[in-house]
Order: C-alpha cells, then sequence, then structure tokens
C-alpha cells in the first residue's frame, strides 16, 4: 500500500515538474519584460510583492477548510484559476494592452490560490509517502524545482528569440494541463474525516495556533524561518536580477548564467539530500546549512564583480537550501498530527511568510530610493564600501547583500544554540 502511494507521488511529482517549468519561465520573461519597461527593481519587488501578500492573509483562514475538503479538488481548482492568468496575460499580450500594472493583478490572485493549493499539497504529500522517505521526497522536490531554475531561463531565451512571450505563454498553459491530467485522472489522495469541525475559520486558526504554542521548538523554528526570509527576500529573489543586470550592462545572458548556477547549487543538494541517511540532528543541520548560505552565498554575492564570482555565491547560496527544507518538513510531519495538518501548516505558512512581502517590496524601496543613491553620493563611508563592492551602477544592491549575509549567518548561529530549537534534533529517523 506505502509503495503504491509513492508510485502515485512520483506521478504527481514528475507532472508538477513540468507545470513548474512552464510556469518558471513565464515568470523569467515576465521579469525581463517589466524591467525593460521601467528599468527599476520596485517594479520586479512589486510583482512578487502582489502575490505573496494575498498569500500570507488568506493562508491564516484556510488551514480548517483544507482539512474538512478534499485535497485533490483544492489543488485542480487553484491550479485552473493559475493557468486563467497566464491565459489572461496573453491575452492581453496579443491585444496589444499588457501592462505592468496588469501583472500586479494577475499575481494577486495567483497569491490567492496558492494560499489553498500549498498547504493542500502539503497535506496530500504526507498522505501519498510513507513517513520515512519525507526527507528523500524534500530532497526530489529541491532537485527537480532547481533542475527547472537551471533549464528554464535558457529554454525561455530559446523561446523568446522564436516566437516571443505569446509561445511561452502557450507552452506554460500545455504544461498546466499536463498536470493537471495528471492529478484529476491518475492520482487519489487519501482523506479523513476531521477530528471535530469548527464554526468559523477563526476556530481553526485557534487550534493551530493552540497546537504551536504547546510546541516551543517548532513555534520557534517558524518564526527564526521568517526572519531569514525577510532577510533572503531583501535580497535574492527580489534585487538579484535588477543587480546583475546593472553591473552587467543589461546582460540577460550573464543573468542566465547566475540563475542556472543557483539552480545547479540546489540541485547538487537536493540529489544529496534525496539519497543520504536522515541526520537525528535535524535543527543543527537546518541552522549550520543557513549560517552557510548566508555567509559564501550573500558576501560572495555582494563583492563580485563578474559573471563568475556571482556564479560561484549563487551555487553556495543554493546547495545547502535542499538541507534546510528537508530537516524542517522530517520536524513538521512527525510532529503535527495527521488529522490536524491543514490547520497547522496553514498558521505556519502565514508566519513563516508574512516577512516575505515586507522584504520584497522594502528590498525594492531601499534600492532604488536609498543604497543606490548613496553609493553614488561620493561620502566616506560611500568610498570605503566602494573599496568591497566596486563603484559601479549596482553597488548598492551588492551592498544591501553584505547587510543581508552578516544579519542571516549572525541570526543563524544564535537561533541554533536556542534550547527548545535545540530540542528537535531528538527526532529520529
Amino acid at each position: 500500500m506505502e509503495e503504491k502511494s509513492f508510485k502515485k507521488f512520483i506521478i504527481l511529482w514528475l507532472s508538477q515538474c513540468i507545470s513548474g517549468l512552464g510556469s518558471s519561465m513565464t515568470g523569467f520573461a515576465l521579469v525581463l519584460w517589466a524591467y525593460e519597461q521601467s528599468h527599476s527593481a520596485m517594479s520586479v519587488s512589486v510583482m512578487s510583492f502582489c502575490n505573496y501578500v494575498p498569500y500570507v492573509i488568506l493562508s491564516l483562514f484556510v488551514g480548517s477548510f483544507i482539512d474538512r475538503h478534499s485535497k485533490k479538488t483544492i489543488m485542480l481548482v487553484a491550479d485552473c484559476f493559475a493557468a486563467a492568468g497566464s491565459l489572461a496575460v496573453l491575452a492581453f499580450l496579443l491585444m496589444g494592452r499588457l501592462a505592468v500594472w496588469n501583472i500586479y493583478v494577475i499575481n494577486v490572485v495567483v497569491g490567492i490560490t496558492n494560499a489553498f493549493q500549498q498547504p493542500a499539497s502539503a497535506v496530500a504529500i504526507g498522505r501519498l509517502v510513507p513517513e520515512e522517505k519525507i526527507s528523500n521526497v524534500s530532497g526530489m522536490n529541491s532537485f527537480s524545482h532547481n533542475l527547472i531554475v537551471v533549464f528554464s531561463p535558457m529554454l525561455a531565451a530559446i523561446l523568446f528569440a522564436t516566437g516571443g512571450l505569446p509561445i511561452i505563454l502557450l507552452v506554460d498553459l500545455a504544461s498546466f494541463a499536463v498536470a493537471f491530467c495528471a492529478l484529476l485522472f491518475f492520482i487519489t489522495i487519501p482523506e479523513q474525516e476531521p477530528e471535530k469541525t469548527y464554526s468559523s475559520p477563526l476556530a481553526g486558526i485557534a487550534e493551530g495556533f493552540a497546537f504551536l504554542k504547546k510546541e516551543k521548538g517548532i513555534f520557534y523554528m517558524i518564526l527564526t524561518m521568517a526572519l531569514i526570509n525577510f532577510f533572503s527576500r531583501l535580497t535574492y529573489e527580489n534585487i538579484l536580477s535588477p543587480m546583475i543586470l546593472a553591473r552587467s550592462s543589461g546582460d540577460s545572458v550573464a543573468l542566465g548564467i547566475v540563475n542556472a548556477c543557483m539552480g545547479a547549487g540546489g540541485i547538487a543538494g537536493g540529489i544529496i539530500v534525496s539519497v543520504k541517511k536522515e541526520s537525528r540532528h535535524k535543527a543543527t543541520v537546518i541552522y549550520v546549512s543557513m549560517a552557510l548560505s548566508f555567509l559564501l552565498g550573500d558576501l560572495l554575492m555582494a563583492v563580485g564583480k563578474n559573471v563568475f564570482w556571482w556564479s560561484a555565491a549563487a551555487v553556495c547560496a543554493s546547495t545547502p537550501i535542499p538541507f534546510i527544507m528537508a530537516n524542517q518538513n522530517a520536524i513538521l510531519y512527525r510532529k503535527i498530527p495527521f488529522a490536524m495538518q491543514g490547520r497547522v501548516f496553514a498558521v505556519r505558512n502565514a508566519i513563516q511568510y508574512s516577512t516575505i512581502p515586507i522584504g520584497i517590496i522594502l528590498g525594492g524601496y531601499l534600492a532604488d530610493y536609498f543604497f543606490e543613491p548613496f553609493m553614488s553620493s561620493g561620502g566616506r563611508l560611500a568610498k570605503m564600501l566602494e573599496i568591497i563592492v566596486g563603484d559601479s551602477v549596482g553597488s548598492g544592491m551588492a551592498v544591501m547583500f553584505l547587510c543581508t549575509g552578516i544579519c542571516g549567518f549572525t541570526v543563524s548561529m544564535v537561533s541554533r544554540f536556542n534550547r527548545e530549537i535545540r530540542k528537535l534534533n531528538g527526532l529520529g529517523p
């Protein structure tokens, strides 16, 4: 029975990889398109901000809904709305009316669907996959995610050169159709009646928070992850693309190479996690991996001045990420009761990802209105920092990487020695 369920997960995993590839190509093309329209890091930041804000807000309220309803149906409906967003972009483009604000609105819709789809998917994985394979599955997900990161920029560039943005959107919609049909016709997700029903979404939220209040180690882990997410979104997944484009005179090939190297590091980490024996010291692995990612990745990205060093930084930053995700998931699946995983995962998502939109919008603002003007001001401190990061356009964003590297490393090492978090090391394979 377990083996059969795992085979179903493999089908789900492969089909979602195909869909993720299409979505990633669209995302990469739209970032380039938006930056070409405005030449502003802020415009790229707002795109991500519009995606995350509804996701974080709704995550608080969807937990009990997910526990009560079919995970498969929720995933199918959410995927349909996400596909409708790509279809809307294509329609605006073909009519010659696509504007950056259109993408903002569509990203809000996608964020709403993600608030339902991601916790439902997390619960579904827990019900399809035997407990002893959870860490391996996290490694597989990291592998596939980063494989997409490697190939989607190259494929997007080729398709963009041959058929433009419309062909990329069509490929995205075709990949959605593959994933939708695989889930609809080939995947059965076991369901379990919830232990109790709730008169309002607030009751489900209270249950999720009550569980986290009792499990202090998990609660502290989620809080520290929220802080880490804030630092990472100030730079990576926010101003990385504008910084590389600014410091390479708008070279999209350089950006593609750096993104590919970031994916390659994640692939390497994902493969190792997929095949290695699960660690008994899960909390230690999480925070040491975080510290290494910030220390080697962010600092090297700050001082690097060409594609070689940016690529090396990308590998150093991304290789530890699968170790973080795999060990966190292993802790959560072992500690959260089966029947209330939807509620707890939803509350976890709301807390852990609540800092992401703040980091995204603040990162874009600080890049355009503080760090870049500051580094071009000619002040004494700016001159000192130029010795480290250089004096080209984009040096202000490089200073931001310098700051997040120091802050992220410090938070990771301090959290590593928290007494409640260290108790999580006792969870064996």
